[in-house]
């Protein structure tokens, strides 16, 4: 039976008051009424008969007693559960994490860090005598002969421009000079002019951008000299802002004096 069907049996069963005198005078009208074959020679109704009539009458009640407080207390109906339920489904494997790939670390270094590698490709050998060689980082040769070299950061420098200066001195007349200054791209290099001491009419001055650096050279005329004594080549050039490492730059000289072919090279002290 539906919700809306037992609420109503339930405030009818509430509502009822039974009217108990009531019904039992229709039980004893009704007992009256039958025929009277064994009539008893006293005037009182036989005890049978008023013991009947009351049974009667407190089953009527009883019945309507438990008919109501079985509307009364009956609970609603439920939905049919007889079916087994279903066992619970196990819960799957929570997913594993995405795979990334770990790389082996390295061993670490012992000892300090290990030495920038100085190979044969940064470090050349000396050109043989009258060639002519590139300015590379490396072991410096500083003197040949009457020729000695040496290079610096100037001391004017600053964080956004800078100056490379080579010193040459030789104590004999050098009658061919090649001058070459290599800055390496470290960012922004840019070249904003070169100088020299010596006259600028005796030298051929080029600037170009070879193999990652801004490379300067000097080469000097034919049947031009260069005098015993002390001489200075510069270039000046802007780069990235910050502190200039020089550790990359390089320079490199090839000459020919009295008594023959001479070469010499380095690298650049930073600026004091």
């Amino acid at each position: 039976m539906n919700e809306e069907l037992t609420g109503r049996l339930r405030t009818a069963a509430e509502a009822h008051q039974p009217d108990r005198a009531r019904i039992l005078a229709r039980v004893e009208r009704g007992m009256s009424g039958a025929p009277d074959r064994h009539r008893e020679s006293s005037g009182a109704r036989p005890w049978p008969r008023v013991a009947l009539a009351s049974l009667a009458a407190a089953g009527i009640l009883a019945g309507g007693g438990f008919a109501v407080a079985a509307i009364v207390h009956s609970p609603p109906a439920r939905p049919d559960i007889s079916a087994t339920p279903a066992a619970p489904t196990a819960p799957s494997a929570s997913p594993s994490a995405p795979w990334t790939p770990h790389a082996t670390p390295s061993a670490p270094t012992t000892g300090g860090p290990a030495a920038p590698d100085r190979s044969s490709s940064t470090s050349p050998s000396p050109e043989p005598s009258g060639g002519t060689g590139s300015a590379r980082p490396g072991n410096a040769h500083v003197q040949d002969g009457p020729l000695w070299s040496a290079g610096s950061l100037d001391a004017g420098s600053n964080p956004y421009w800078a100056q490379s200066d080579i010193t040459l001195r030789t104590t004999q007349p050098l009658t061919a000079l090649t001058l070459e200054l290599r800055i390496t791209q470290t960012g922004g290099v840019q070249s904003t002019g070169s100088w020299r001491t010596l006259p600028a009419d005796d030298f051929t001055v080029t600037v170009q951008h070879e193999g990652g650096a801004v490379v300067y050279r000097w080469i000097l005329k034919p049947g031009r000299t260069v005098p015993a004594g002390q001489h200075v080549f510069a270039g000046q050039y802007n780069h990235a802002a910050g502190k200039r490492e020089t550790e990359h730059d390089g320079y490199r000289v090839d000459a020919t004096g009295p008594r023959g072919a001479l070469s010499v090279w380095g690298g650049f002290t930073p600026a004091r």
